[in-house]
């Protein structure tokens, strides 16, 4: 069981380019209990493309999404 959620959602707009994109990040149980790393992608109003990375701890699948947090944001933490 995951001891506190993660949760990520971001959408980049410019309406002269015609850009509406999304990017979202979320580490929920499998249904066998394991972490999974769910990675979504792809234009506002659509489902867009997804990914998922499974993992045996938590700790992996946090090190992971916080990875995917600074290469996607260009945060430093």
């Amino acid at each position: 069981m995951l001891t506190q959620p993660y949760q990520l959602y971001i959408e980049r707009t410019d309406p002269a380019k015609n850009m509406a994109r999304f990017y979202a990040l979320a580490i929920e149980p499998t249904l066998f209990g394991t972490p999974g790393l769910t990675r979504r992608w792809g234009r506002i109003g659509t489902f867009g493309r997804a990914m998922v990375h499974h993992f045996d701890k938590e700790e992996d699948a946090v090190r992971m999404f916080l990875d995917l947090l600074r290469t996607t944001t260009g945060a430093r933490l």
